[in-house]
């Protein structure tokens, strides 16, 4: 016996319309009768399509702005009765309801609502979808006889079911019911949430759910024996990488992601034109300029042999002279993130270096929205969540403890070395210089390993750099290291017990040091 059920009958109320059109005109095509509610029902109208009004229908005016429209029994009678029991379809003959095969149906856009800036508690409540969420789970329970569509995603599966086997299938019914199970919990779970952090005053939830949908499957995970897979949170509306348009290039990798989110975040948290250069995860070069050309060269110029094979991150449209830099000889970039690409920039990276098109070229839009305020960590039984580490820091709020002056020429590497220190593994010291990377120590169980690692980097360019860590020293012997390389200013937290013993070394050897009394730990 054919699991296939034809649609004739089917129950259409959107609040996304994207798409929606031309799949009620395939359905129209296909000689189905489609019912509908309101702005939907204007849409139709409006494209040329027969639409069968459900107010009239049902015999019960659309009422209270709206929020009382298909709650009625002629509608969920016909949605919920069971084909294969005589006494069901029995009843509703007896009560001259329509079965309905197919409903159609997406919920108020709740989640976008709140993540608005600027959006009161009335308009937030007023997102709350009742008939939506009932109709969905009415027709994902009874996925037996009815096919439940909640995304303009699904409506080719549906349409191409309909041409070529008349009506669809037991399998692809189950797949929308479960998808549509998991788009009413994501939903009730986004609601939850607001009234919950609303409820306790600005603490974090009680309880905490992730609803996140998967976009791709990626080749492999951070090595060729793990699987990995690319998921997307629609509550994130920032720029991001998940959601940006990939103009150019092979597939993303897991651990091109992971780089290209850490580029994103550096160049986005200055407001002159910035440039940033990852490897591993952990920032090689970085610089801002009055041009970005200018702040790509400088960036570059970080640890060149490290930026072989990197990853770039910029909080500019990428232009053409920034593109002629980036196609020199001698230069292989894996991956670039923008907010937006220059035409001829994009013919430039793509067809005048040895990669050519493999270089993969990521648009993001326009980096006006802050990132997530948020972090969050898994770890084994549960997650770590944080306000992420994203307060700005004024010098005027900064501490110059030394008797040792800060040269004025230095407050502008000053503050650049300390919005960079923030993004590179702890243990974290950073050598800036021009108000650009010229030395990094990342990640290290020793604090005085990282500065000698940073000065090794640096070489002879630490002669006149300052020094950023992002916490205390907890010991002289990274000051007279610094001393030795060049180093004229040192930004750092203070709070050590030796700090005068700190601050001592450094008027011994004339060097300024800035207490900012904030720590930047990056695990």
């Amino acid at each position: 016996m054919s699991d296939v059920v034809p649609v004739r009958n089917a129950l259409i109320s959107v609040s996304d319309k994207m798409g929606l059109a031309d799949f009620a005109a395939g359905l129209s095509a296909a000689g189905v009768t489609i019912y509908s509610t309101g702005g939907t029902r204007a849409h139709l109208e409006q494209s040329g399509i027969k639409v069968e009004d459900v107010a009239e229908y049902t015999g019960f005016p659309e009422m209270l702005d709206g929020r009382v429209k298909t709650l009625h029994p002629r509608i969920f009678a016909g949605i919920l009765a069971r084909r294969d029991l005589d006494e069901h379809m029995d009843t509703i003959a007896d009560h001259d309801i329509e079965p309905f095969d197919l409903v159609v149906v997406n919920l108020y856009p709740f989640a976008a609502t709140v993540s608005r800036s600027g959006a009161t508690r009335a308009e937030c409540i007023e997102q709350i979808d009742i008939g939506g969420p009932s109709l969905v789970r009415a027709a994902a329970k009874n996925h037996g006889d009815v096919a439940i569509a909640t995304s303009p995603e699904q409506y080719g599966d549906v349409l191409d079911q309909l041409e070529t086997l008349g009506g669809t299938t037991d399998e692809l019914r189950t797949q929308l019911a479960a998808e549509a199970f998991d788009h009413t919990a994501g939903y009730d779970r986004a609601i939850a949430d607001y009234m919950q952090g609303d409820a306790v005053g600005g603490e974090f939830p009680a309880s905490m759910h992730v609803s996140l949908r998967r976009k791709t499957q990626l080749r492999y995970g951070e090595n060729p024996h793990q699987r990995a897979a690319l998921y997307s949170d629609s509550s994130d509306r920032s720029a991001n990488l998940v959601s940006a348009r990939q103009i150019s290039g092979k597939e993303l990798s897991y651990n091109n992601l992971l780089d290209l989110d850490a580029a994103l975040d550096i160049a986005r948290g200055f407001a002159e034109p910035a440039v940033s250069v990852i490897k591993h995860n952990n920032p090689c070069g970085a610089a801002t300029g009055d041009t970005l050309s200018e702040a790509v060269d400088k960036a570059m110029a970080g640890d060149p042999l490290s930026a072989f094979g990197s990853v770039i991150g910029m909080n500019r449209t990428l232009d053409e002279a920034t593109a002629e830099f980036l196609c020199q000889p001698g230069l292989f970039i894996e991956a670039i993130v923008a907010p937006d690409f220059e035409a001829g920039a994009v013919g430039l990276l793509t067809t005048k270096p040895r990669w050519k098109d493999n270089v993969r070229l990521m648009q993001v839009g326009r980096l006006d929205e802050p990132a997530r305020k948020v972090s969050r960590r898994f770890i084994s039984g549960g997650m770590l969540v944080q306000d992420a580490d994203r307060m700005v820091s004024s010098p005027l709020q900064w501490n110059t403890v030394t008797e040792t002056p800060v040269d004025d020429d230095l407050w502008d590497d000053i503050s650049f070395g300390w919005e960079m220190v923030r993004h590179v593994k702890s243990n974290a010291i950073v050598l800036a210089k021009d108000t650009s990377l010229i030395g990094v120590g990342a990640g290290q169980m020793s604090r005085v390993d990282s500065v000698e690692i940073s000065i090794k980097k640096a070489a002879e360019r630490s002669e006149g750099s300052i020094l950023a860590s992002d916490a205390f020293f907890p010991f002289p012997d990274s000051i007279e290291a610094a001393a030795k390389a060049g180093v004229l200013a040192i930004i750092q937290p203070g709070g050590s017990r030796r700090d005068d013993e700190v601050i001592a070394a450094c008027d011994e050897h004339e060097i300024a040091m800035v207490f900012t009394g904030r720590r930047h730990f990056k695990h």
